[in-house]
């Protein structure tokens, strides 16, 4: 009997078989919240250890905002309160009394964030204010599905305040493609179409928003990550003003931008194969496990010193060796954790003098001498990263289908992405999608770039069903 689901026979449930069977969550008790379990957890500490050093890379420092936030904070920006109203978790009595004021657990920190730029800020001097904080949010999700839509969540959420627009962009730009597009392509291994979200799916209270589509391996659309242009709203709502060079009072431009646990789920889809995860080895937390063949004193003593000598190397290595559990079960267990090598040692390999790697990417097996270990892994899983994005990408670009009308981009989103011509879409064509349960994931130039405006010529449209 197959341990998962096969993926072309039932997607949804494959994905729901690996989050059981590779330990990485269970629902919480509450509906809409998750458990994330101690190995999916580590996957999530290495994603959020990289994005922050990243994102302090580009000038952001962290901090932290309550999780509870006045009603009236949100109020002050209409547009901002209205797009969150259907979402938002409200506590309306605290310590067994009625609050004289309701509070919103944070569904996003523009708000609270807002008030205190506004009172940091008082010239030009102390500006940029680049701020991140790592928390968790709640949204109240009518569908959830575990790292994809759930109640309650993690991420990193930033909030800038800018002297001019121009700043503002070029900030938002700079996270998009320094911190998340550099970071989905060379760790998480998955590529992603980038540009600018239409003005129907803008972050509400956004000027411009930016975005990163990732194709899963059912050919929807998943977005991995936004930057948004706030333009003055926020500003002008909270009072984010300074005295500029000009000794005149300006109000400040502001964006912000996040990426959260949602990238798990994107891992899982679009990479995970039927035996389960499949871990490219910049992210995995086990990057090579060692397993003895059998219970032997000589290979024990053989697998320490190989384990002592990866790690020393600098790889993130383990070693299975648990008593009762035969060796097929402990290569399954490896295989739907998704471990990019496998070291296998037995009494044969010993006495030749030899040991087998095993790609996960691939199920290819290699068989390398024992004095060759130390500079074969590394190498292998330079190679198994490479190998993934451009399976990946080859994998997406198939998917991919260039049309030139609407009816034709439905069509083509039953199997995966359509591309078209901005210009025969527009709002009109908006709703004729939507009809159809699609939406334009992006728009971008003809050369995969991200546009400055939604009115450049010749723009193109990326169509696709989603998570």
């Amino acid at each position: 009997m197959a341990i998962l689901t096969p993926r072309g026979e039932d997607f949804p449930r494959w994905y729901q078989d690996v989050l059981a069977k590779a330990e990485l969550a269970d629902n919480g008790p509450v509906r809409g919240t998750m458990v994330i379990r101690p190995y999916g957890y580590a996957i999530w500490e290495r994603m959020q250890a990289d994005v922050d050093a990243r994102i302090k890379a580009a000038g952001a420092v962290n901090a932290y905002f309550p999780l509870l936030i006045p009603e009236s904070y949100l109020r002050r920006e209409a547009q901002h309160v209205e797009g969150f109203s259907p979402e938002l978790a409200v506590v309306t009595h605290g310590g067994g009394k009625e609050l004289e004021e309701p509070v919103v657990v944070r569904p996003t920190s523009e708000t609270v964030i807002g008030e205190y730029m506004a009172k940091w800020t008082q010239s030009y001097r102390d500006l940029p204010l680049l701020l991140n904080q790592w928390a968790n949010v709640v949204r109240w999700e009518l569908r959830p599905r575990l790292f994809l839509r759930t109640s309650e969540f993690l991420w990193q959420e930033g909030h800038t305040a800018h002297v001019d627009e121009a700043d503002a962009a070029a900030y938002a730009r700079r996270i998009h493609l320094e911190v998340y597009l550099d970071f989905m392509t060379s760790v998480l291994a998955i590529p992603v179409f980038i540009g600018r979200k239409t003005a129907k799916e803008r972050f509400a209270g956004a000027t411009n928003t930016l975005t990163l589509e990732a194709m899963m391996g059912d050919g929807k659309a998943l977005q991995m990550a936004t930057s948004h242009e706030l333009g003055q709203n926020f500003a002008r709502a909270f009072d984010i003003g300074f005295l500029g060079a000009d000794r005149a009072q300006h109000l400040a431009w502001t964006t912000s931008w996040g990426s959260s646990t949602r990238m798990v789920g994107g891992l899982i889809m679009a990479h995970g194969d039927d035996n389960g995860l499949r871990i490219p080895p910049r992210l995995a937390p086990t990057q090579v496990l060692v397993l003895p063949v059998k219970d032997d004193p000589a290979l024990t003593e053989r697998v320490s010193l190989l384990a002592d000598g990866l790690r020393a190397a600098g790889l993130r290595c383990g070693v299975d060796a648990r008593p009762g559990l035969s060796f097929g079960r402990r290569v399954t267990d490896a295989e739907l954790k998704g471990i990019p090598v496998r070291v296998e040692l037995g009494p044969r390999d010993l006495a030749a003098g030899a040991v087998t790697l095993a790609r996960r990417d691939t199920s290819e097996k290699i068989v390398v001498p024992l004095d060759d270990v130390m500079t074969r892994v590394p190498t292998l899983l330079d190679e198994i990263q490479n190998a993934m994005y451009e399976a990946a990408l080859a994998t997406r670009d198939a998917r991919t289908r260039d049309v030139t009308t609407v009816d034709e981009a439905i069509e083509a989103a039953s199997e995966g992405f359509a591309r078209l011509p901005w210009a025969a879409v527009g709002p009109g064509g908006e709703t004729r999608l939507a009809q159809e349960s699609l939406t334009v994931r992006c728009i971008q130039r003809p050369d995969g770039t991200i546009p400055d405006r939604d009115d450049e010529p010749d723009l193109v449209c990326l169509v696709a069903r989603s998570y």
